[in-house]
């Protein structure tokens, strides 16, 4: 990365939600690499949080912290915001990232379930958008939601995860069209990238990555390579939604 490139994002501040481990984590480390300060947000994953903060911390003093909250509450949500703006003064990028998956067959899907996953997918960025719209209109900012393929074509027994989702893709839209010329929102959508830690079996795998057209799964960081182009270097895009899926998408 020439030093161009960092400048661009030298002294603006992110904050991914669920960046505690998996593709969040490398999301932040990946904006960190590219010159700007990360606040890791987390809920349970308080050790992994830190563990992370130091190891950015150690790279460049004073470019990391973590913040907690249930982005399934609003008050939390609300919060955090107050709290990180205390301590940042600006907010420059928002990914949307924390995410809950798993199956919920029809005839067993409860109103926790619902609640869940809609929190977690749909309500959380639409509310924490909304709380840190004063800061990100100030910077010129950008917000990106973490999608998902199947916002587009169901995956069988994820009926409200799939809803969710869908209804994230219209939301990052709309934020979009409400929120231009001021803030630009953008969404990338991963397809078979790392596999759920439950509720996937390995017939459901390998039938996922016979769709695609590259024959494999991607990595984390191919979908942090989409977030930081997004931010970085595509000032005139607004309103969008990559698919990462090794062409998923494509052959459906």
């Amino acid at each position: 990365m020439t030093g161009s490139e960092q400048q661009k994002l030298s002294g603006r501040w992110a904050l991914v939600t669920g960046a505690a481990k998996r593709i969040g984590a490398v999301v932040a480390t990946t904006l960190h690499e590219a010159g700007a300060n990360v606040v890791i947000h987390y809920h349970r994953s308080a050790a992994e949080a830190e563990q992370l903060a130091a190891e950015l911390n150690g790279r460049r003093a004073s470019s990391a912290f973590t913040a907690t909250a249930d982005v399934r509450d609003v008050a939390e949500l609300q919060r955090m915001a107050k709290q990180v703006l205390e301590r940042t003064g600006r907010l420059d990028v928002l990914v949307n990232n924390a995410s809950n998956f798993y199956p919920t067959p029809l005839g067993t899907v409860t109103e926790e379930n619902w609640y869940d996953l809609m929190g977690s997918n749909l309500k959380a960025p639409l509310f924490l958008s909304q709380a840190m719209l004063p800061a990100l209109r100030t910077a010129n900012g950008v917000i990106i939601n973490i999608v998902d393929v199947h916002s587009q074509r169901p995956l069988r027994d994820h009926v409200v995860y799939g809803a969710a989702k869908a209804g994230l893709a219209m939301l990052t839209r709309s934020l979009a069209k409400d929120l231009g010329p001021h803030v630009r929102v953008n969404g990338v959508s991963p397809g078979a990238i790392i596999w759920p830690e439950e509720g996937m079996s390995d017939h459901l795998r390998a039938a996922i990555i016979r769709q695609t057209a590259l024959k494999r799964s991607g990595t984390p960081e191919d979908i942090a390579a989409a977030v930081l182009f997004l931010v970085r270097d595509a000032p005139y895009v607004t309103g969008q939604i990559i698919a990462v899926d090794g062409g998923r998408s494509v052959g459906w």
